[in-house]
């Protein structure tokens, strides 16, 4: 049947990346893709684990020798997957998971038509604020610039195949967990 590219996006707060990662525990057979950003490591990230953390100019040079699949500014931030990265694992025969943002998702289902779309959604934008604040990451004021963008972002779920509401998480995962092993 051929590995598959699946592609899990949704706004920040959403709990995304906790799916994700509880998603890969549970599927050894998936396998993460990971993504160059240029935003700087949050504490406890690693690069090459998290993010392949580069410079701007490191960047800029991938960019524009054609190495990313796909790329998108993002609160300020340049974040990429480069091709060379997902093609090695759908090659080798490995499904392979991409966490990134709608933009990036829509530039990649584009070019691997195949790919299989998740959006994660929050139960409401209320809980998505208090998700954010939670994390004791960000001030005020880009608590509530990533809010208005989840607003936006939200409007671009129904490009995605599946939509994943994550009011409760372990539901949310189990049906995350359906769609990559069906």
């Amino acid at each position: 049947m051929g590995a598959k590219l699946f592609i899990v996006s949704g706004p920040s707060g959403a709990g995304k990346s906790s799916l994700c990662a509880a998603l890969l525990e549970a599927c050894p057979n998936l396998k993460l893709s990971i993504s160059c950003t240029t935003r700087q490591p949050r504490p406890g990230e690693l690069d090459g684990r998290e993010y392949h953390f580069l410079n701007i100019e490191s960047f800029h040079k991938q960019q524009q020798a054609g190495k990313f699949l796909e790329s998108a500014l993002v609160h300020q931030n340049h974040y990429g997957t480069r091709q060379s990265d997902v093609q090695n694992l759908l090659a080798a025969g490995e499904d392979v998971l991409l966490e990134i943002d709608w933009q990036g998702a829509a530039q990649v289902a584009e070019k691997i038509t195949d790919a299989i779309r998740i959006f994660i959604l929050p139960p409401s934008i209320e809980v998505l604020r208090e998700r954010l604040t939670g994390r004791g990451q960000d001030n005020q004021f880009i608590i509530d610039q990533r809010v208005a963008a989840a607003q936006a972002e939200m409007n671009h779920a129904d490009e995605a195949q599946f939509q994943i509401i994550n009011d409760d998480f372990d539901q949310a995962l189990k049906q995350l967990m359906g769609l990559v092993k069906r």
